[in-house]
């Protein structure tokens, strides 16, 4: 190794070791040493000036047993699991307005899920379902867009199925209503319709999991925190949309959202 590339890493060494000291850059220094920085994914609350950065996309699977017969499992016999998306898949939906929503690449069974959204406000591990409310800051909207077609394709070859859930603009999401304002959802009308035409329907009290056993469950495995979000589980009658096709959901309780395939 020359002089000049030794130099270079015992420079690039003391650098790197002075900006992970606590308190040792300025905040803006810090930040202008950030490579490819992106902005982070954030959901406004509903009737403040407030925003939750969110910082992990959690989604429970087959949560109503409908649902699962439907994707071909036993909701007797199954526990609850969890998959990810990606903080960047989010995609606001505003009250009153309807939003473009891009038909993804490679796909040609593209899903629509109607979801209840629920936001962590306060950390923890183990929570006890008891007491899990308490760290439910509020509720929203949401849709888990599916490739559908990718998603069984790796599924039959026993493969990771990120590919059919985690891509962009997969997270559709209403702004954050407040457990304060709304209480905590557990039953309420839950559909989803295409086209003026009704194509899920349930009530939020068929969930298998309740939102409390949801992230009691979930905190088991993961310490969670705040800006962490949950989609809760669809009901049955998960079908396909294509571009030009209307999405309208609904949840009880909340404002409803308003997506068209483009």
């Amino acid at each position: 190794m020359d002089r000049q590339r030794r130099d270079w890493l015992k420079t690039s060494a003391a650098a790197s070791a002075g900006a992970l000291a606590a308190g040792a850059l300025p905040a803006s220094a810090q930040t202008s040493g950030v490579l490819f920085a992106h902005e982070p994914s954030f959901i406004p609350v509903l009737g403040t000036g407030q925003r939750l950065q969110v910082r992990r996309i959690y989604c429970v699977g087959r949560n109503y047993a409908a649902h699962s017969r439907e994707m071909g499992s036993d909701p007797n016999r199954e526990p609850p699991f969890f998959f990810q998306k990606p903080t960047d898949a989010v995609q606001l939906v505003p009250d009153g307005v309807t939003i473009d929503h891009p038909y993804p690449p490679v796909t040609k069974n593209y899903h629509h899920e109607v979801e209840l959204v629920a936001a962590i406000g306060k950390g923890g591990r183990d929570i006890a379902a008891e007491s899990a409310n308490v760290h439910v800051f509020g509720y929203a909207l949401g849709l888990d867009m599916t490739r559908r077609d990718l998603q069984q394709a790796m599924g039959n070859e026993k493969k990771p199925w990120e590919i059919g859930k985690s891509f962009d603009h997969s997270a559709v999401v209403s702004h954050l209503h407040p457990a304060a304002k709304t209480g905590h959802l557990a039953k309420g009308a839950i559909w989803l319709d295409v086209n003026g035409t009704r194509r899920q329907s349930s009530d939020l009290s068929n969930m298998i999991w309740s939102v409390a056993e949801q992230v009691s469950h979930l905190s088991k495995y993961y310490e969670l925190f705040p800006g962490d979000i949950i989609y809760c589980g669809t009901p049955a009658n998960v079908g396909p949309v294509v571009a030009g096709d209307v999405m309208h959901g609904h949840i009880d309780g909340l404002y409803d959202i308003s997506v068209k395939v483009v």
